[in-house]
């Protein structure tokens, strides 16, 4: 466990390379603006560090190191590869990694126009993913978990930023996640934490997924409920036609995830209205978005 926030810059990144990959030392290094467990530098054109900022354990960024490249050949969309590691060092008590850079825009920052291609490249990306991971993945542990497993996160979001004209049908949604049975195939891949500040696009369509740190083997609900947080209206329904293996329970434990997931950014929009560490003020209009596609139901 690492609790120290470190002041990461230009300076320090160089650095660091200078150390452990002088070869790479001489790339442009320039900061890429978000981030919050990690802070992302673009080293030239091709790669990017990833910096340990607010996380304060190691496994995130290991479990990358460990399962992206495995992952990232049979996927269909572009997901950063770990090239070279660092490791805790007096300069920088905390671990890095060089990664391949993913080329787009992040969803936050942007826009999807072509609505009926992104919900067909999303199904195809997670169809790809949502393969039986084997036994050594790492475990679910509340993401990939069954939605009752998440009800002190759903109360604490709820509580913080549901509106109030909304209170019950969002209870109802939640409701039916909690009461639907669980999953019951073999524990598949799982990213477990796709929202809009975790994938890229490029011309109006999803371009690339990023950010694995919650990767797990669990329930794909988690990645299906991406359909209402990522996608404009009326995608979640041509995303449900193209992904070919979903069924009635895990579209029920999605949809409530899809709502705690909504409240989840529109709680970091009202942290950082209230400047509070960590707060996205852009991600509440995105979130509150999010949660009226989610209440639309299948159509989104």
């Amino acid at each position: 466990m690492i609790d120290a926030e470190v002041d990461v810059s230009e300076d320090l990144v160089r650095a660091l390379l200078r150390e452990r990959h002088p070869d790479l030392a001489g790339l442009p290094v320039r900061e890429v603006e978000g981030g919050w467990g990690n802070q992302m530098w673009r080293l030239g054109d091709e790669l990017a560090v990833r910096m340990q900022r607010m996380d304060t354990s190691l496994d995130l960024q290991l479990k990358e190191r460990r399962w992206l490249p495995v992952l990232a050949p049979r996927l269909p969309l572009p997901v950063p590869v770990p090239l070279r590691h660092g490791a805790p060092s007096e300069r920088f008590p905390k671990i890095w990694t060089v990664m391949t850079w993913v080329d787009g825009t992040p969803l936050d920052l942007g826009s999807i126009t072509r609505g009926d291609h992104a919900a067909e490249t999303l199904a195809a990306f997670l169809e790809a993913l949502h393969v039986e991971a084997p036994a050594d993945a790492p475990a679910a542990e509340g993401v990939g978990a069954h939605p009752e497993d998440c009800s002190d996160g759903f109360e604490h979001f709820f509580q913080a930023v549901a509106p109030a004209e909304l209170a019950g049908v969002i209870r109802d949604v939640w409701g039916e996640a909690v009461a639907a049975p669980p999953w019951e195939g073999p524990p598949v891949w799982v990213h477990g934490d796709l929202h809009p500040a975790n994938v890229v696009v490029a011309d109006g369509t999803l371009a690339g997924v990023i950010d694995f740190g919650a990767l797990c083997a669990g329930d794909p609900a988690w990645d299906l409920a991406a359909a209402w947080l990522l996608l404009p209206a009326g995608g979640t329904a041509r995303f449900l036609e193209s992904y070919t293996r979903v069924d009635e329970a895990t579209v029920r434990r999605a949809r409530g995830l899809a709502v705690m997931k909504s409240l989840f950014l529109m709680s970091m929009g009202r942290n950082g209205d209230l400047g509070l560490p960590g707060g996205k003020p852009h991600w509440g209009p995105v979130g509150r978005d999010a949660l009226d596609r989610v209440l639309k139901g299948l159509g989104g």
